[in-house]
């Protein structure tokens, strides 16, 4: 059997602002042609399809239409919830879908697989929606439920029951954070509280294959554990890490091989740094004027309007960080005091200018300036 793992389409998910609506639906109809080419048996969505439990109204078309289109390649589709999704609205439209997509957001039927039979016997799909342990404590009562790996490893009992009753090969799904998974800072929304949402991989010990969701870039955990990513770059924190699925083989004893299947981006996201004329002029950073672009200007001082400034050489200029190479001096008197004890009017303004700039006083040519200043300022007061 042939499966293609998928997973944190994220649909609806805004980035700096700008919609992703047409970039995913064109990345996603990718995906179907890569399941149409590969003559994929399976095609698995391990969570996160919406980025919002209550998804605008514009969400909706990318789904249904790519749902319908990964069923008419031949495809059987299974999609899981995940942390962003609302299980109750997957669900309800899991009803809406034709035979072969199967949408699966109750915790009760975790125990309960999807069947799929090839020629060497069935092979039964386990989708484990993701488990709040205080939204699923009444599913369970009487289990212990205080963290989500108390929620996993009761649900993977369940699994491991029925499969030990059925026979053949199993598949798990699951949207978690894996012990030994390495997150991208400031992406995935934390669903961690210390160490008690860690779940350790010998939980899903045993099975053919776990097709995990959650984490937006790829990793292998263990040779049958994996994630696959989102299919689009939704911060620039993921910008080096490759867009894609696994493509994954089952022969008669189980795991066989799994390969990756990268999938176009439709716009690179690209972190250019450097003093702020060289950003608007320096011929080193023009292969990213057609980038997403996260500017990181490294000026003393901060600078008037860099936005508008940096959209003129890059149109799709997303954010602007000021980050200056110099380490600030440290000074721990208050402005009060700053103020007190200057000696002069130049001193004065320093001080102002230390307050202000958090830390950064005039530099030398804003110190001539100022000099300039109150010389003149001077003269006039002698002569009035």
């Amino acid at each position: 059997m042939r499966i293609l793992h998928t997973s944190d389409w994220h649909i609806g998910r805004s980035f700096h602002g700008h919609s992703t609506l047409e970039a995913l639906r064109g990345v996603l109809e990718r995906l179907v042609a890569q399941v149409r080419e590969n003559d994929v048996d399976l095609v698995l969505v391990a969570g996160d399809v919406f980025d919002s439990a209550a998804p605008s109204a514009a969400c909706y078309p990318v789904l249904s239409d790519t749902l319908l289109a990964l069923r008419e390649t031949g495809a059987t589709v299974v999609v899981t919830s995940g942390n962003h999704d609302s299980a109750a609205r997957l669900g309800f439209q899991s009803a809406l879908l034709r035979d072969g997509i199967l949408v699966l957001t109750d915790p009760a039927a975790v125990g309960t697989p999807v069947t799929i039979d090839d020629a060497a016997g069935p092979v039964h799909v386990y989708g484990i929606p993701y488990l709040e342990p205080a939204l699923v404590r009444h599913v369970w009562p009487g289990v212990p439920m205080r963290s989500q790996h108390d929620a996993l490893t009761h649900a993977m009992s369940l699994i491991r029951a029925d499969h030990t009753a059925r026979g053949g090969r199993a598949v798990v799904m699951s949207h978690c954070f894996a012990a030994g998974v390495e997150a991208t800072p400031g992406v995935e929304r934390e669903i961690r509280q210390g160490s008690l949402d860690v779940v350790p991989v010998s939980v899903f010990d045993d099975l053919d294959y776990v097709a995990l969701g959650h984490i937006h870039g790829r990793q292998t955990l263990a040779e049958r554990v994996r994630y696959a990513g989102a299919p689009l770059h939704y911060s620039f924190g993921e910008q080096d890490k490759p867009r894609g699925s696994w493509l994954v083989d089952l022969d008669e004893n189980g795991f066989e091989k799994a390969e990756w299947l990268e999938l176009p981006v439709p716009r690179r996201l690209v972190t250019v740094r450097g003093a702020l004329d060289d950003l608007l002029t320096d011929e080193r950073f023009a292969d990213a004027e057609d980038a997403w672009v996260c500017a990181q200007y490294t000026d003393t001082t901060p600078q008037i309007d860099p936005m508008r400034r940096l959209q003129q050489r890059f149109p799709h200029c997303a954010t602007v960080m000021h980050t200056p190479d110099a380490p600030r001096v440290s000074d721990e008197r208050s402005y009060a005091q700053r103020v007190r004890h200057a000696r002069s009017d130049a001193e004065l303004i320093d001080a102002f200018l230390v307050h202000v700039r958090e830390g950064e006083g005039a530099d030398e040519r804003e110190r001539e300036l100022i000099r300039d200043v109150l010389d003149d300022h001077a003269l006039t007061e002698a002569r009035s």
